[in-house]
């Protein structure tokens, strides 16, 4: 199944951008500043994952993962500052059939926490993701309950919190507990059929 979403996205004060192999020293320098800040809640990336090669490996992934519907992925870009990456957003493990669900995930510049831009982010691609032609029926997000600001940036959006996965990702040196978040498409209709 293709993919029919853009290759950009725009709001306010932000340029959202496909994966894309040229992207690749903006996603390296994003990757080297934000190291420390995002290591209590992601993977860590090891030293390979931090190469050039690797890094245009992971995009050229993500751009045809892009192109067959299988995810949506998205870097963040200042209007003012189009060519400095300050995070990025996804949805992955995109699902059809009568799931027609996807996981999200996000993660921003340490310097640009607070701000809003996160919201505006998320707001443009839960958008898209509900909107014809993707037209998907829920999102799901697994935080730390531990993550306060990320917590509330789900809530500003109206997830709701389902459950906590016990052990649910290895983040950080352990197992980590995440709590879940859904998200439903308000289009849909309880009875209408994928």
């Amino acid at each position: 199944m293709s993919s029919d979403a853009p290759q950009q996205l725009s709001s306010a004060r932000l340029i959202l951008r496909a994966p894309s192999a040229a992207l690749a020293p903006a996603v390296l320098d994003f990757d080297l500043r934000n190291q420390e800040h995002l290591a209590p809640w992601s993977p860590r990336l090891s030293v390979e994952d931090l190469e050039l090669a690797a890094i245009r490996q992971r995009l050229a992934c993500a751009e045809q993962e892009q192109a067959a519907g299988l995810a949506l992925r998205y870097w963040l870009a200042r209007q003012e500052e189009p060519t400095r990456l300050i995070g990025q957003v996804s949805l992955t493990q995109i699902s059809r059939g009568p799931f027609q669900n996807a996981m999200l995930g996000y993660s921003l510049d340490a310097q640009s926490q607070g701000s809003g831009l996160m919201n505006e982010a998320l707001g443009g691609l839960i958008s898209l993701a509900f909107s014809k032609p993707i037209r998907l029926h829920r999102l799901q997000a697994a935080v730390r309950p531990e993550n306060k600001p990320s917590l509330a940036v789900l809530r500003r959006l109206g997830f709701a919190l389902e459950g906590l996965s016990l052990r649910y990702l290895f983040i950080d040196g352990a197992w980590r507990d995440h709590q879940v978040f859904a998200l439903l498409n308000p289009s849909w209709s309880d009875n209408e059929a994928p």
